[in-house]
């Protein structure tokens, strides 16, 4: 037996390898009826069918508060014989996917701030890399599906966008260095995503297969050099991007390329850690290969862990003929299985109790929730600097005289999958102490024009960013119409966007000067309460914070 009971993989069957290599995704609340994605997320039942009795290897959580989370991972961990991998894709904090963690602004919020002072930025980074890494592992998650380390060169990226670090190799390079340095701090693995470079795509591999067209040289000066960063500042895991690199592979998507994952990724490159798979449920594969046929692809190719195979069961099989029909060979999956029982041992504290000696007491776990090491003012604090330093205000929008009946009109696409507008959340009620009443209009499902709308004072905001699984990355032609009608009847006060830059690059050119306007890349409450705060006068967040100190 080795480190915290785990058993020698020359222990295990060849189904109980196989299975290692699977990741399952699950839904982070604790009961089936909450599952917010049951096409993706495993009922209980099936859940602990592969946990308990197939012996998978990990689990991705989505969805929860992040105390609840810290509950269902210890459900997780107690059903599982050997350990499991916990991960979480929280590029933007623990918060982004769990309500009541830190949610910080998307990274290239980090990019923007640093275009003019790196060092600040770099610092930041470091600290948000930390407080990342440590309330995640303050609810159980040990494996950060973390740092994004494309660089976003296309305006047009649908699927990486605000996701990114920066538009150029420097900067994102410097950042993510940055970032992995400070989540070093903790016992949780790092991912830098999605190999060889998704930055200058204009496809959305959620849903088709993505090219792209660039030569070696070209590669290695753009897309390259970040992974090269990460995997000498000793990065963990390395995600492979479900796109074609005809220079590198003309006839396999990365995920499934010998040439790019054996060859450039752990030859030429040297990365010795985990090759994950981004999952395997995505349209850039699901619409080309057989969901078994993939999975023995990706191991031929060099994978260690697939992610969110369609059919775990069946995956699971799969594999296992393959290494009986001789396509695969046993010593291929024991070379997987022993990366990720290293893997497994670097996040090993807390994960079991230590040997049995001394007094009971002392051996007891922890608590599955370290409350005190979630939200704390630092990085609280952290946060805000960031989206300040970060954010753009031009002028102040005065207040709406109760006579005049301005507007505030939010446009927001897919508002039912937002868990950051609600009556009380300040995009809503700011504007309203300001005299703009709100209304709010769904992008995605709406049908009314601008031509419905009487004209009146109004305050447009937007929340506008990189859409996965919807396959949009700017402003749209829904939104354009408003603004357009708006500013062409010359009603607008004030503009605000939250998420993408590239947004308001579309609509500055067309804005009148005299227009004020505001941007922020964070779309949460707190970046919402800070830009406005600071359009509609009641403070001042145009220059720079002071560095961030803990």
């Amino acid at each position: 037996m080795g480190l915290l009971g785990l058993p020698s993989p020359d222990d295990l069957s060849l189904a109980g390898q196989v299975a290692q290599l699977v990741v399952v995704r699950a839904s982070g609340m604790l009961f089936d009826h909450q599952r917010r994605y049951p096409q993706w997320e495993l009922a209980n039942a099936d859940l602990h069918t592969c946990i308990a009795d197939l012996g998978v290897g990990g689990v991705i959580l989505l969805g929860g508060s992040a105390p609840e989370v810290g509950v269902r991972v210890q459900q997780l961990q107690d059903w599982a014989t050997v350990p499991l991998l916990m991960a979480a894709d929280i590029e933007e904090g623990v918060g982004q996917r769990f309500t009541g963690a830190t949610a910080f602004p998307p990274p290239l919020a980090l990019g923007a701030i640093g275009q003019r002072d790196l060092a600040l930025a770099c610092q930041y980074a470091q600290a948000m890399g930390a407080a990342t890494a440590q309330e995640a592992q303050a609810i159980g998650l040990n494996w950060l599906v973390a740092p994004v380390v494309d660089v976003n060169n296309n305006p047009e990226n649908p699927v990486i966008n605000v996701r990114a670090f920066g538009e150029t190799p420097d900067v994102v390079s410097a950042l993510i260095r940055a970032f992995l340095t400070g989540a070093q701090e903790h016992p949780v693995l790092t991912t830098a995503k999605h190999f060889p470079g998704h930055g200058d795509t204009a496809v959305d591999s959620h849903l088709h297969l993505p090219l792209l067209p660039h030569d070696r040289d070209r590669l290695t000066q753009v897309e390259l050099a970040p992974f090269a960063t990460a995997i000498a500042a000793g990065v963990d895991t390395v995600m492979t991007a479900h796109l074609q690199v005809p220079a590198l592979d003309p006839d396999y998507p990365a995920t499934l390329s010998p040439a790019l994952l054996s060859g450039l990724l752990r030859r030429e490159l040297g990365f010795d850690g985990l090759i994950v798979t981004d999952a395997l449920v995505m349209g850039a594969i699901t619409q080309h290969y057989g969901p078994y046929e993939a999975a023995v692809l990706a191991l031929e190719a060099g994978v260690d862990v697939l992610l969110m195979p369609v059919d775990p069961v069946g995956t699971i099989e799969a594999v296992c003929e393959a290494v009986r029909m001789g396509r695969l060979s046993p010593e291929r999956i024991l070379t997987s299985v022993e990366r990720i029982w290293r893997a497994k041992q670097k996040v090993a504290t807390g994960l079991s109790a230590p040997p049995d000696s001394g007094h009971a007491w002392e051996h007891l776990l922890p608590p599955p929730v370290q409350l005190d090491q979630l939200a704390q003012p630092a990085a609280q604090q952290l946060a805000r600097h960031i989206t300040r330093d970060s954010m753009q205000v031009r002028d102040c929008v005065s207040p709406c005289a109760p006579q005049a009946r301005g507007v505030s009109l939010v446009l927001v696409d897919d508002v039912l999958a937002t868990d950051w507008l609600s009556r009380r959340a300040p995009a809503i009620a700011l504007p309203e102490q300001y005299g703009y009443t709100p209304r709010l209009l769904d992008v995605g499902i709406c049908s009314a024009s601008p031509g419905s709308f009487p004209p009146r004072p109004t305050l447009l905001q937007i929340f506008s960013r990189g859409n996965p699984f919807r396959g949009t990355a700017g402003v749209g032609e829904f939104a354009l119409s408003w603004f357009r009608a708006l500013r062409d009847v010359d009603c607008l006060v004030g503009v605000v966007v939250y998420g993408s830059p590239y947004t308001l690059d579309i609509l500055l050119p067309e804005l009148p000067d005299t227009v004020p306007y505001g941007f922020a890349y964070g779309q949460m409450p707190s970046a919402q309460e800070i830009l406005l705060t600071a359009l509609l006068g009641a403070g001042s967040a145009t220059s720079p914070s002071q560095a961030f100190t803990d």
